[in-house]
């Protein structure tokens, strides 16, 4: 390995905790033109790094060093709790902002902790009112989490975790598929990673074919509700006219 595939590669672990494979080394600067490889090695490090994040981990991190990826039984829901000490380099696979599927049952959230909003005066009509209201208001009513994610390593080993704390940048629209998190000093219960600011890095990235896919999906799954949605409110104005009749 040359001196300047040593830089890049020692730079990449010192300051981004990312384990770069030799092999993906040789191939980033075998892409440059002569101009680009008489660059800097701080620049060329740069480089590197802006484009390993567009890369799938799976294929361009080494696996080498046991500490940089997650335990192979890291899921195991029998286990209590764990505390991983990484740091650990991920992408992510999918994100999901739970909050909103709480606040479209009725359900308030407050810190950490699910309330169920109840009608308790006794009145149904009231009751009839209110859910109506509700129902309106959770429609028109977005969240800011917390989010639940699917994370991978460089083997490939997958992980759900949870926003436990709010982390900036974490959001259905800031995060995109592909984008690479390190983890760090964080707990794991139950088989799910408890994410919070101080155990989480945000190193950014995409992988453009999975992010494009991905909003695909969920765009096809937000046109689904809407239609049932529409057809749930369809019903309700036909059952109210055959009781006027």
């Amino acid at each position: 390995m040359s001196s300047t595939e040593e830089h890049i590669k020692s730079q990449l672990l010192s300051t981004k905790s990312l384990p770069v494979s030799p092999a993906w080394i040789s191939n980033f600067l075998a892409s440059l033109s002569q101009n680009q490889q008489r660059a800097p090695p701080s620049a060329l490090a740069q480089t590197a790094l802006f484009r390993i994040l567009t890369t799938d981990f799976t294929k361009t991190l080494s696996t080498s060093t046991h500490s940089k990826l997650l335990p192979r039984d890291i899921f195991n829901p029998s286990v209590k709790e764990r505390r991983i000490s990484g740091p650990v380099p991920v992408q992510v696979l999918d994100v999901e902002d739970i909050g909103s599927k709480q606040v479209e049952r009725g359900e308030t959230i407050r810190g950490r902790e699910i309330v169920r909003n109840v009608n308790v005066d006794g009145d149904n009509s009231a009751n009839d009112e209110t859910a109506n209201n509700g129902s309106r208001s959770a429609r028109n009513t977005t969240s800011n989490g917390p989010h639940r994610l699917i994370l991978q390593d460089a083997a490939g080993t997958k992980i759900v975790a949870l926003e436990y704390k709010d982390i900036d940048g974490v959001s259905v629209e800031k995060l995109c598929i592909g984008a690479k998190l390190v983890l760090k000093d964080i707990t794991v219960a139950r088989g799910i990673a408890l994410l919070t600011p101080e155990t989480v890095t945000l190193l950014g990235g995409k992988i453009e074919s999975w992010d494009t896919t991905w909003r695909q999906k969920r765009k096809e799954v937000l046109l689904a509700k809407i239609e049932a949605l529409h057809a749930e409110q369809n019903r309700g104005n036909a059952n109210g006219d055959e009781m006027e009749e």
